[in-house]
């Protein structure tokens, strides 16, 4: 997702994503501005993530489909082509200069180049993305088990989230890049995968290359576009709006699940 949407939708969406739908009303607008309203969201939150762990058990897997139910096309979420020169530098090049940065709460940080995400153990799957906007694909991706990744560098004890920070800037200063966050749990899950390809082809960059997160049990804004920096932290309190996401530090939940 970025800053293409007009800022009256992403306040719509932020209210549906967050399960405030009701806030659109006049009369409970003004609760929005209370101290204590967004504290029964948050825990309104909690509570409906550890209802779903509870009923679905965070191994339980998406659905995949066959390759006769793939969507004639996978129509790009959010940026379309990141509004960086230095994006656009390595694009130009095919990507051949791209390096994967993995770092923060690990024993053995790495550089990656695509050739070394590639060498990765890799998973294939062709599951269905559901956007917030309104619409879900189908589409076959594949790309290195994040898993995988993790094994290399190794995550401290004290690692609880992995974060994703992306090329594309969300505002217009060229700024505030995008960023997602999982835990742990996800990031060990079998379906979640940096995806480099689409359709048995290379990603596109609409699609999000060189670099996607796919994490198949969450909806489409925590797929986290042109992936360039990976950091395992212990807290959001020290990255941007602390939330663990961009969408989320404008109000979106955290935990997406579906």
């Amino acid at each position: 997702m970025n800053k293409v949407m007009a800022p009256s939708r992403r306040r719509f969406l932020t209210r549906v994503v967050a399960g405030a739908g009701t806030l659109a009303l006049a009369g409970c607008e003004r609760l929005s501005e209370t101290e204590w309203f967004p504290k029964v969201l948050s825990a309104g939150e909690r509570i409906s993530h550890a209802a779903q762990t509870l009923v679905t058990g965070r191994k339980a897997m998406a659905q995949e489909f066959p390759e006769a139910d793939l969507s004639p096309s996978f129509r790009s979420n959010g940026t379309a082509m990141p509004d960086s020169e230095a994006y656009e530098a390595l694009a130009a090049k095919g990507f051949a200069g791209y390096r994967l940065e993995v770092g923060g709460l690990v024993e053995s940080p790495r550089s990656l180049s695509l050739s070394d995400v590639r060498a990765l153990e890799s998973r294939t799957q062709i599951t269905r993305h559901d956007c917030v906007e309104g619409w879900s694909a189908i589409g076959k991706w594949k790309g290195a088990k994040l898993s995988a990744l993790l094994d290399v560098v190794k995550p401290k004890p004290n690692a609880r989230y992995v974060v994703f920070h992306c090329a594309d800037p969300m505002s217009d200063d060229g700024k505030d890049p995008y960023y997602e966050s999982i835990d742990m749990d996800d990031a060990w899950h079998p379906q979640t995968i940096l995806a480099y390809d689409l359709n048995g082809e290379l990603l596109p960059i609409k699609n999000g290359a060189p670099l996607r997160l796919r994490v198949e049990r969450q909806l489409g804004y925590k797929h986290a576009k042109y992936v360039m920096r990976i950091e395992l932290v212990e807290s959001f309190a020290h990255i941007a709006g602390g939330k663990g996401g961009y969408w989320e530090d404008q109000g979106y939940q955290w935990y997406a699940g579906i």
